[in-house]
């Protein structure tokens, strides 16, 4: 029996989600949630798709998970109730999403002691998702010391980015110094939606440029020539860029000056308004574009200058990532509000037909869960909804590596 089955795990500060992948048909036998870690009231939601016990759907149980070590155990111990354990011989290996890959990790890579070194070493350029991925990666290689643990890297798809895009314009001593540039975050879904995008438009990858827009929470731009990612708007930090839910993307820097001459805020203050106080939240009191929208609808004004707001930014990334692609083929929305918010497709790109861009307003309108093309018939550049796949773009390089 070949092993082929690949658990994912992306583990937080308090929570741990995963999926369990058989890749010889990359079809999912379960996937689940740990959250609350540490709390009295820490709640694990595992649900097995595939096999008898998927009969049973989704179990739940509610209760104190002291640590990441527990809360693994307890995975392990759901997925073992499928009979699809972490003992199983059919278990090729653990990938394992890891924020922050610096310079030196641009391709998924084996786990051994000094890559996770290695890791913790980029912990000051990620310190709220780092160290939780070490935790996650030193749990895992506790229960399963004879299989290959993979980390695959949130930052390695831009790492393609040429350098004089990945720098900024500061002193290069003090830049290389601090490890100061652009590395980019989303990776796995860019690359994925990517690839997707070119698979729907019936073309080889290598042929098509995309610009990429992952807009949940989160939200980031990418501009994808042939496979390669050229450009992307977030940048040192998931901060730089678009208009995100509670993230307020690009800001003079000279604010942050000002908030502390003047506003007397210290270094974390800014750092918690900047990213978890500001976006739509800080303009309308909701990050959820749903709600946005609903009372945007509704006449309410701090909403629709918030939905503005949001969209304008979106539409200066199209106009300039289509610049710096020179040719642009397809134009794909993906995540939570780019898959679901027809509202938000029709207004980024309303008003850019001389860049070939139009949509068919009844298929943008349409619901479902399948890639698909909202492009007008006419349009000169393909408009794609392609709902993302983070997991699946994390097993199937964590397979590709331990069977090359």
């Amino acid at each position: 029996m070949t092993a082929s089955r690949v658990l994912v795990l992306n583990s937080g500060s308090s929570s741990v989600k995963y999926q369990l992948l058989d890749m010889a048909d990359r079809s999912r036998l379960a996937t689940g949630l740990v959250e609350r870690i540490g709390e009295e009231t820490s709640r694990l939601v595992h649900e097995p798709l595939t096999g008898p016990a998927a009969a049973g759907g989704k179990r739940e149980q509610v209760g104190p998970i002291a640590d990441h070590e527990a809360a693994l155990k307890a995975v392990a111990a759901e997925l073992a109730a499928d009979g699809t354990g972490l003992d199983s011989p059919e278990l090729a290996a653990v990938g394992h999403r890891v924020v922050h890959g610096g310079t030196r990790f641009t391709r998924p890579t084996v786990i051994d002691d000094e890559v996770l070194a290695e890791i913790r070493k980029l912990i000051p350029l990620a310190p709220l998702h780092n160290p939780a991925n070490v935790t996650g990666i030193e749990v895992a290689r506790s229960l399963r010391p004879d299989i290959p643990q993979v980390a695959v890297f949130d930052t390695a798809f831009h790492s393609t980015m040429p350098e004089h895009v990945a720098r900024y314009a500061i002193d290069a001593g003090t830049a290389d110094a601090y490890s100061i540039r652009r590395y980019g975050f989303h990776g796995t879904s860019h690359a994925y939606v990517s690839r997707a995008t070119a698979a729907l438009l019936g073309r080889p990858v290598e042929d098509v440029n995309v610009i990429v827009l992952h807009l949940g929470n989160g939200a980031s731009a990418s501009a994808v020539r042939g496979g390669v990612c050229v450009e992307t708007s977030m940048g040192m930090t998931p901060l730089e860029g678009l208009v995100m839910g509670t993230r307020s993307g690009d800001l003079d820097p000279a604010v942050v000056f000002h908030l502390a001459r003047v506003g007397g805020l210290s270094v974390d203050e800014i750092d918690s308004l900047l990213n978890k106080k500001s976006g739509l939240l800080g303009m309308c009191g909701d990050n959820d574009m749903r709600e946005v929208l609903r009372r945007a609808g509704e006449g309410d004004e701090t909403a629709r200058l918030a939905f503005e707001a949001y969209v304008h930014r979106l539409k200066k990334y199209i106009g300039a990532y289509s610049a710096v692609l020179g040719r642009v083929d397809a134009v794909a929305f993906t995540a939570g509000v780019g898959e679901n918010a027809h509202q938000v497709r029709e207004a980024a790109l309303d008003g850019l037909t001389e860049l070939g861009l139009a949509l068919d307003l009844e298929a943008n309108a349409a619901r479902s869960p399948q890639p698909r093309l909202i492009s007008a018939d006419h349009a000169r550049v393909a408009v794609a909804v392609v709902p993302t796949d983070e997991e699946l773009e994390i097993a199937t390089q964590t397979y590709a590596l331990v069977t090359r």
